[in-house]
């Protein structure tokens, strides 16, 4: 999905604040959230913008800017807008207790109750549920599809104790809403070989990894220096470290998915397993094997080529 994630408000068009010492500030709050939220979010395959306004002076002026912003993202394309609100009560209940949650909508109500679960599920926040709203310039004038998340109140004890013990669980449940259909582990098991370092002549000299471009996009894997006589990614691995390779669909996991996570890789024959990290694309099918491993790895696991393995990913 392109999802565009704007913060509420902004620097000079304050939201919602509580004065008391254990109270939130919306702005603030929300510049917390966007980030974390789009960080998890790219790490399951999404492309996610971030916007939070610095410049606007007046509240029309704001809403005209955040909107803006969000429909030229991806061109004009961009598959969900989110704009990260926190509430506040107008009148004092008399009997305070929690707030909690809720996920205000347009359209997408079957989406705003899958946040609002998933908020309310990873954080203990009362859930106050979807609510659609008609009269809101941002859900109206967005040309993606919008939601518009009230994370919590800012003025209500319980709700900001709940809200900053969960604040990476609410992150994480709210980017796992956008990955649903996809299974939450994968599983390959079967034979096994090696591959990767400078003593592997099964690939060139020149050979790439199918993912990892750069030495920089997955350091701890490779050789501080390339190898004479070689030029390619696959050759400067150092065989020591704990990767593997399966035949991945990157549409169920994607690039920045294999970068971000790793796997658990088990030995059925010894009962070893050690964590490790993607490398590349393969074996191919014609093998006969489900998965490459590093040779270091393949010692650790105290079994040789064509042994079983078993590799669960992301590790859980």
């Amino acid at each position: 999905m392109k999802i565009a994630m704007s913060v509420g408000h902004g620097q000079k068009i304050r939201g919602a604040s509580c004065g008391e010492e254990w109270g939130l500030d919306e702005v603030d709050s929300a510049c917390d959230v966007v980030p974390a939220v789009a960080k998890y979010l790219r790490q399951l395959g999404h492309e996610v913008e971030e916007f939070f306004d610095t410049v606007s002076t007046t509240q029309n002026e704001n809403l005209n800017r955040i909107v803006d912003w969000t429909n030229e993202q991806f061109d004009g394309d961009a598959d969900l807008a989110v704009s990260v609100h926190f509430n506040a009560y107008m009148v004092k209940p008399a009997d305070m207790g929690g707030m909690g949650t809720e996920v205000l909508y347009l359209t997408q109500e079957d989406l705003a109750q899958r946040v609002v679960n998933a908020i309310s599920n990873a954080s203990g926040l009362i859930n106050r549920g979807p609510k659609k709203r008609t009269d809101l310039f941002f859900l109206n004038q967005t040309y993606a599809p919008a939601i518009l998340l009230e994370i919590c109140f800012v003025d209500c004890e319980i709700d900001a104790n709940l809200y900053r013990k969960h604040f990476d669980d609410i992150c994480k449940a709210i980017a796992r809403v956008g990955n649903q259909g996809r299974p939450e582990f994968f599983e390959w098991e079967g034979k096994v070989s090696w591959f990767g370092g400078v003593n592997d002549q099964g690939v060139s000299p020149s050979e790439p990894l199918a993912f990892i471009y750069s030495v920089e996009d997955q350091p701890t894997l490779f050789l501080d220096e390339q190898p004479p006589g070689t030029t390619g990614l696959a050759r400067r691995l150092d065989e020591n470290e704990d990767y593997f390779a399966c035949r991945f669909d990157y549409s169920q996991t994607p690039r920045e998915m294999l970068l971000a996570k790793k796997a658990l890789v088990h030995a059925p024959k010894t009962g070893r397993e050690f964590y490790a990290l993607a490398a590349d694309w393969g074996p191919h099918i014609s093998t006969d094997r489900v998965a490459d491993i590093s040779p270091g790895l393949m010692e650790r696991l105290g079994i040789e080529t064509d042994d079983i393995v078993k590799i669960i990913f992301p590790a859980p």
